[in-house]
């Protein structure tokens, strides 16, 4: 049989009520929409099917089974069965206990799971290592090792459950069941799905090169995924960076005041949009998430990046004044070694600039002439935007579609920042016409080198926990 003429592979998610069967196929599948999730017990009735493709290329079919509710019935019923015609194999039992089984019998739950068990090639099954290993699932067990099929024990809810953990692996080594793997459906790591797909691989080799052009595809897309959040925050340092109010050294307090609301509100804006396009990207919504234990409400931040006590919180100096940043020019200062311009210099400076000089800073220099001055965001509210927006990106990175518990984003436990990156700022602030993108800037060297340090720091602790 030629490798393109290979059916999808079957695989049946199979173990007891209320253990994340259906909330492993919608981590897999990177969306809540899948199925229903309750805590009550038997919440999926019906075996529901989802195709997991490497672009347009199918490979396989995850199968969404109902729980196992009435494990000691079915097993008497099929040691019944056997005695019957001991000469008949396990898995003839099974196929005649589905072909026989009538619409309104009592275990008609059971023999959903068994025709679907026996139609698959390969069963995950899952559980919740937060249960003791009781006598129902010894018993689930034997009935699914009757099929002949291969099983893969899938431990869910393993965070902060090692000890359970240790003792569900012993209690399987005693049934001779080692190729066992940790996948948690709300704490999610592309790994764990990656060494799934590979567990998969080595127990139906016919499988082998579909799974690896899956395993392939896949690894490109999350790799995109994470690359376009941090772009998106690179973007959002940038912008906001570059970004300017002017006012006239003349304006009264009134019009100055407007200025600074101005500039706030800009800040708040372009935040929310990076918020928004964050969660899209990895397919959440704002109801998935709460920041600094305050929630998001229709999509909006609860708590201002200008609110009293945000630079605190983030340990940054709380006696800086938010938007009260580089003023009067910053790339100016810069030209005349830090001078104050007045109008005798920036007169003086506009008569020795050299045409390059007076190209890229005449604008402000003819400003300064008339007295005007910039404002810009301080050095700490921006530290704030990098911070917080990094921390809900490593969140959004690890959190499963499974997940119905609303997301805490607190304030990060180490304030690392880019390497260099008050110098990165400064750049920044002396180029405004950045703070939105063009062909200029998104083809400017001095730019590119910017973003992507950056980027490299947005993911480097990503890329430090995958070593």
């Amino acid at each position: 049989m030629e490798k393109t003429s290979l059916r999808l592979l079957n695989i049946a998610v199979v173990g007891h009520t209320n253990t994340g069967k259906t909330s492993l196929i919608r981590t897999m599948l990177r969306s809540a929409e899948f199925g229903e999730i309750e805590d009550a017990a038997g919440t999926t009735r019906h075996v529901e099917q989802a195709t997991i493709s490497a672009g347009d290329f199918p490979v396989l079919n995850l199968h969404d089974t109902p729980g196992l509710e009435d494990t000691h019935a079915l097993y008497a019923h099929l040691k019944k069965m056997g005695e019957k015609s001991r000469s008949v194999s396990p898995v003839k039992i099974l196929e005649e206990f589905v072909a026989n089984v009538s619409m309104h019998d009592p275990l008609e739950q059971e023999a959903k799971v068994v025709r679907q068990v026996l139609r698959s090639d390969i069963l995950l099954y899952v559980i919740d290592v937060r249960e003791p290993f009781l006598e129902k699932y010894r018993i689930e067990l034997e009935i699914l090792t009757r099929s002949s099929k291969p099983i893969i024990p899938v431990f869910n809810f393993i965070a902060g459950h090692k000890q359970e953990l240790d003792h569900w692996r012993e209690q399987l080594a005693a049934y001779n069941i080692h190729a066992t793997l940790e996948f948690d459906t709300v704490a999610f790591t592309f790994e764990a799905e990656k060494r799934l797909y590979q567990k998969i691989q080595t127990l139906v080799e016919a499988y082998y090169d579909p799974l690896q052009k899956l395993i392939d595809y896949r690894a490109k897309v999350w790799n995109q995924l994470c690359l376009s959040g941090a772009k998106r925050i690179a973007e959002l340092i940038v912008s906001v960076a570059c970004y300017r109010e002017s006012k006239n050294a003349k304006q009264v307090h009134v019009a100055e005041s407007l200025n600074e609301d101005r500039l706030h509100d800009y800040v708040r804006s372009v935040e929310q949009s990076c918020l928004k396009d964050l969660l899209t990207i990895f397919n959440f919504s704002e109801k998935d998430i709460a920041i600094q234990k305050i929630p998001v409400s229709n999509g909006q931040w609860q708590l201002d990046i200008f609110a009293p006590g945000i630079l605190k919180a983030y340990g940054l100096d709380v006696g800086s004044a938010a938007a009260k940043g580089a003023a009067a020019g910053a790339g100016i200062d810069l030209m005349v070694g830090g001078l104050s311009l007045g109008a005798a210099s920036a007169l003086g400076a506009l008569a020795g600039a050299g045409w390059s000089t007076f190209k890229r800073y005449g604008d402000e220099i003819k400003a300064s002439v008339r007295g005007t001055q910039w404002l810009c965001v301080d050095e700490n509210t921006l530290q704030v935007l990098y911070l917080r927006q990094k921390k809900l990106l490593e969140k959004l990175m690890h959190r499963g579609h499974a997940a119905h518990d609303t997301m805490k984003v607190d304030t990060p436990e180490k304030t690392q920042l880019p390497d260099g990156w008050s110098g990165l700022i400064g750049t920044l602030r002396q180029n405004p016409a950045w703070h939105e993108s063009s062909t200029s800037r998104n083809n400017n060297k001095q730019f590119l080198e910017i973003e992507s340090k950056l980027i490299a720091a947005i993911l480097r602790n990503e890329a430090a926990a995958q070593q």
